[in-house]
């Protein structure tokens, strides 16, 4: 019993389509020598001959002809079961805590790396609020900060490392501190900041608080609500700064500046539960370390930073 190739099945039909092995191998990305090999190769398994060919021309058998037929059906119905099967998968569910994130900016490389998973993204607000969600399987992937949640990681999740994330200061454009191009952290002292979180946010809190007490800074506004609408409208209501996203798109009336002297970072990781993953989730795992590689996000900056002691590698 000889047991069919689909790829050498595909080289006859492409071969027959053509007629001829230079354009059927440059339709196929291969080289003639190789096309022609493995068709010799499939007709010695199969114990006929497909093809009939010369210095000049190429022409099909009886025998080739019935399996170039057949093998378009087998194309055909191949092509079809990926797809039924592709489409019974259940989605790949990627928490990106909230818009204009790094998380974000994964989830929108992430689609189009992976060929055939239909991407769910949600919004759970905060790692914290999400971690639950996560260890019972009820999100495939979460992004956020280990420490600070006020609660320990459950044994079941598995973390990756995606970013050492500078964070910017969020400002009012009429500002004084929106003249500069950069921020040095001991000039934040003079200026009370709003601190705006969601309440499931306590690790984006925690880094706040953090932060403040080790520069002296204060806050004069404790505030919580979502996303980073709310947050930018709350920094044009009082006129203070705030700490927020690099990257996130700011409405008129906001500015967003580094932070120098040193460069505030934040420790964002992936999350996934151990044990039986899916072949979707360990592919989205990698490409997300690709990703990062790309951006250059797992180097910390040449200047000088600081990281809460907790999160330091």
């Amino acid at each position: 019993m000889v047991d069919l190739d689909l790829r050498l099945v595909r080289y006859a039909v492409v071969l027959a389509d053509e007629l001829h092995f230079t354009r059927a191998a440059d339709r196929l990305m291969i080289a003639q020598q190789t096309l022609s090999a493995q068709i010799s190769s499939l007709e010695n398994r199969l114990g006929v001959t497909l093809f009939v060919r010369d210095r000049r021309h190429v022409e099909l058998t009886p025998q080739g002809e019935l399996f170039v037929r057949r093998g378009r059906e087998l194309l055909a119905e191949s092509h079809d079961l990926l797809a039924e099967v592709r489409e019974s998968a259940p989605p790949l569910r990627l928490d990106v805590i909230t818009e204009g994130l790094t998380s974000g900016i994964v989830a929108r490389e992430l689609l189009p790396r992976l060929t055939g998973v239909t991407l769910q993204v949600v919004q759970g607000q905060g790692f914290a609020a999400t971690v639950t969600a996560v260890s019972e399987g009820r999100v495939d992937l979460a992004f956020g900060r280990v420490h600070g949640m006020g609660k320990p990681l459950p044994a079941n999740l598995r973390p990756q490392l995606v970013r050492w994330e500078p964070v910017g200061i969020v400002l009012p454009a009429d500002h004084p501190l929106a003249e500069r191009a950069q921020v040095p952290m001991g000039e934040l002292a003079g200026h009370p900041l709003v601190l705006h979180t969601a309440e499931e946010a306590t690790e984006w809190q925690n880094w706040n608080e953090e932060l403040a007490a080790e520069f002296g800074l204060t806050f004069g506004w404790r505030l919580h609500g979502h996303g980073r609408g709310a947050a930018n409208a709350a920094v044009l209501t009082y006129q203070a700064p705030s700490f927020g996203p690099l990257e996130a798109p700011v409405p008129e009336g906001v500015v967003v500046r580094p932070v120098v002297e040193p460069v505030p970072l934040y420790r964002l990781s992936v999350f996934w539960r151990s044990g039986r993953t899916s072949v979707a989730l360990r592919r989205a795992v990698t490409v997300i370390q690709e990703i990062a590689d790309g951006y250059g996000w797992l180097n910390p900056p040449q200047t000088d930073w600081w990281l809460p002691a907790v999160d330091r590698p």
